[in-house]
């Protein structure tokens, strides 16, 4: 694995769920922006063409809540950035940051990739 992205690569988020984070989630049940704010960078695995469901149970190895996904080519889409940031506990850890210089998500980006976003588990 390298720092390269395919457009087609999956990124996923592990979201607390509404009973503990309600201001994540909107009341018909889809993923609020709020959920996409971080000023230190949004963590993220990279999925790396892993079937969902290897993804989805080696994270829960490690996060609680609800696990989502996104396309890379969504985040560009919306001019941010995906970065490669592994970590000796997390090879695939990565980050989705507002632009090279920005590292936390416009209002706009934010509320793009949540339409965006699909709940898997």
């Amino acid at each position: 694995m390298d720092d390269r992205f395919k457009l087609s690569e999956k990124l996923y988020r592990a979201v607390y769920p509404p009973e503990k984070m309600s201001m994540f989630w909107r009341r018909d049940g889809s993923l609020s922006s709020a959920a996409f704010a971080d000023p230190k960078g949004l963590s993220v695995d990279r999925g790396d063409h892993r079937p969902d469901m290897e993804v989805v149970c080696d994270m829960r190895k490690k996060f609680s809540g609800r696990i989502i996904y996104l396309y890379v080519k969504h985040c560009l889409a919306t001019g941010a950035i995906v970065r490669y940031f592994p970590s000796g506990k997390n090879p695939y850890h990565s980050e989705i940051h507002g632009s090279e210089t920005a590292v936390l998500l416009s209002k706009s980006q934010r509320l793009a990739l949540s339409k965006r976003a699909v709940v898997i588990a």
